[in-house]
């Protein structure tokens, strides 16, 4: 993520109203990001990197919904959100579910399988 504290407020960032709707929001980031992308840009990679992480930060926290509802409320109860207050809206981890778990356990299975097989041959063809 941007370090947000030396750059514009999500909504000036895209270049749109508080109020936007999500169809003005996209169509902004399309525009702004054929403009910043490091591969489109005269712009120098650094430069152009920063603009576009940027942008990528406020399109994602703009059009999801529920983030725009907490950054709307802390950006409407301080005229500055501090960097603090933006990374409360940076969306939680969820816990792993059961099949994520199990997806975990059969890759830990395979990784060791295939070291005890490597190593098996490794060690008869030494022999």
């Amino acid at each position: 993520m941007v370090n947000s504290s030396t750059t514009a407020n999500l909504y000036e960032r895209l270049g749109v109203e508080a109020g936007a709707s999500p169809e003005e929001l996209r169509a902004a980031f399309r525009r702004l990001s054929k403009r910043f992308h490091p591969d489109t840009t005269e712009l120098e990679p650094a430069e152009a990197s920063v603009q576009f992480c940027a942008l990528q930060e406020a399109i994602e926290v703009l059009g999801d919904p529920e983030l725009r509802r907490k950054y709307d409320l802390a950006i409407n109860n301080s005229t500055s959100p501090s960097p603090a207050s933006q990374e409360i809206l940076l969306p939680e981890r969820r816990p792993l579910s059961g099949g994520e778990w199990f997806a975990l356990l059969l890759l830990a299975g395979a990784l060791i399988f295939s070291l005890i097989i490597g190593v098996g041959l490794a060690y008869l063809r030494s022999n």
